[in-house]
């Protein structure tokens, strides 16, 4: 099928799903929680893909597998995908950020990993969030140096950032303030490590900085979906598709079976249990079996008993939760 067909499918399917009355856990003081990151699959070693792809050089040589990227803006609480980018002509995780980018729903909270905590990337989550009403939290890159403006009641900063000219780095084309939050993190048995943050949310009274600080420990949940959409939706290795454009699109399947899989186990967590303490492999294995009996059997069977069936289903899915995770 041509890609457009599945470029279509993700942009009429994927959405914010979370309701801040019935998942409050999505939400931090009424913005919505969303996280950018990236992931790769790895490709076969067929004749079209050979052809088309260019395998990372390793220590000990080629990598064994081309590799495929996609970008997923993921909504938190419900590991539901609101907007993906898959790289067919080899685009790096930083260009299909780009892409995804303006799919930035009003009156969220973007939380992104040191990859995007640099100047170009905070310039233009800024330029997205101010035309809809969103912020960012971004782990800053070690490499970037900005200049400090001012500090505020709570001790984080107000710093000033340089924008270069990428083809001439030395020429300054631009300067934006973002808010800086340095913050010592320590954990039993390892070493303490400072965590450098920018947040496009300046106050500290409506964001204090220790409260942002241990937010962004919810960027860990985008990692979490990950390994559920290839080891528990996806269980291979490799991708099955024979080519680039074929993977891409098995790919793009797999985020909309996810997003798929995120409503149904919203629809089962009610407003008591938080969806993500339902296991996402319980969920897929009842949504798979009801599916197939829909599917085959719809003709034959009254509504009033799929309703019930359904609502079956969904106790089926909360009958073993797992325990909160610690902090």
């Amino acid at each position: 099928l041509p890609w457009t067909i599945f470029a279509d499918l993700m942009g009429h399917a994927l959405r914010p799903r979370a309701d801040a009355t019935t998942h409050p856990d999505a939400f931090w003081r009424g913005w919505r929680l969303l996280a950018l990151d990236g992931t790769q699959f790895s490709l076969r070693n067929t004749a079209a893909i050979t052809a088309a792809t260019r395998k990372v050089r390793t220590r000990r040589g080629p990598a064994a597998f081309a590799k495929l990227t996609a970008t997923v803006l993921l909504e938190l609480g419900l590991h539901n995908p609101v907007a993906a980018a898959i790289g067919q002509a080899g685009e790096s995780e930083w260009a299909l950020a780009q892409q995804v980018l303006p799919r930035l729903p009003p009156q969220a909270l973007l939380l992104g990993d040191r990859l995007y905590g640099v100047t170009a990337f905070a310039q233009a989550a800024r330029t997205r969030c101010a035309a809809v009403g969103s912020h960012v939290l971004l782990r800053a890159s070690r490499s970037v140096t900005p200049t400090v403006v001012a500090t505020l009641a709570d001790g984080s900063r107000l710093v000033r950032l340089a924008v270069r000219d990428p083809q001439r780095p030395a020429r300054i084309l631009d300067t934006i303030e973002v808010r800086e939050i340095r913050v010592q993190v320590r954990r039993a048995g390892a070493r303490p490590f400072e965590l450098r943050l920018w947040t496009t949310l300046h106050d500290p009274a409506t964001a204090p900085a220790l409260e942002l600080a241990q937010l962004y420990t919810r960027r860990w949940e985008h990692e979490l979906y990950f390994r559920a959409i290839k080891r528990t939706l996806r269980r291979t290795t490799l991708l099955q598709s024979q080519t680039v454009g074929t993977a891409a699109q098995e790919v793009a399947a797999i985020v909309l079976a996810s997003a798929v899989l995120a409503v149904e186990r919203a629809h089962a967590a009610g407003p008591d249990v938080p969806p993500g303490r339902i296991p996402f492999g319980q969920v897929l294995t009842v949504t798979q079996s009801l599916w197939l009996s829909f599917g085959a059997f719809d003709d034959l069977i009254p509504d009033a008993i799929k309703a019930q069936l359904i609502e079956r289903a969904y106790t089926l899915m909360r009958r073993t939760l797992t325990v909160p995770r610690p902090g």
